[in-house]
């Protein structure tokens, strides 16, 4: 006779091992080691792992004010020919109300006058940058520059 062929005389009752079936107890299916097993444990979340992969904005840079500026807005004397009639006084106002420069944040920005264009009327301009060329032109008929 060998130990295998060994008959028991009482039948004993079936009893479940903790530990090998997925519905007895709390980690019987074997899952939940590691970080989450751990005291303390914390679990980052997805949306830290997003917001860690974005660059971090560091002050303006050395252009970072450029887009804040306002720049000059440009008029040129063949559009004031057009646009006014002798003798008239062109100023930011006046050229805003003909449509020839818009408002910036709600203000009149400065403007200025460059010499492309005939002229052949008299005018006078208040409080707008004048290029040397235009100037030129301008006094050579006789118009006025105010600053």
């Amino acid at each position: 006779m060998q130990r295998h062929e060994i008959k028991s005389k009482t039948t004993r009752a079936r009893k479940m091992s903790v530990g090998r079936g997925g519905k007895r107890g709390k980690t019987s299916g074997r899952g939940t080691k590691g970080q989450k097993a751990r005291a303390g444990h914390r679990i980052r979340p997805e949306m830290r792992d997003i917001i860690k992969k974005l660059p971090k904005l560091r002050g303006r840079g050395v252009n970072g004010l450029k887009t804040i500026q306002v720049s000059n807005q440009v008029v040129n004397l063949g559009e004031i020919e057009t646009n006014f009639e002798t003798g008239a006084v062109i100023n930011p106002t006046a050229l805003y109300e003909k449509a020839l420069i818009r408002k910036v944040g709600g203000k009149f920005p400065s403007v200025k006058i460059l010499n492309t264009g005939e002229l052949t009327k008299k005018f006078t301009f208040e409080k707008c940058l004048v290029s040397k060329t235009a100037a030129e032109k301008i006094q050579a008929i006789g118009g006025t520059i105010k600053a």
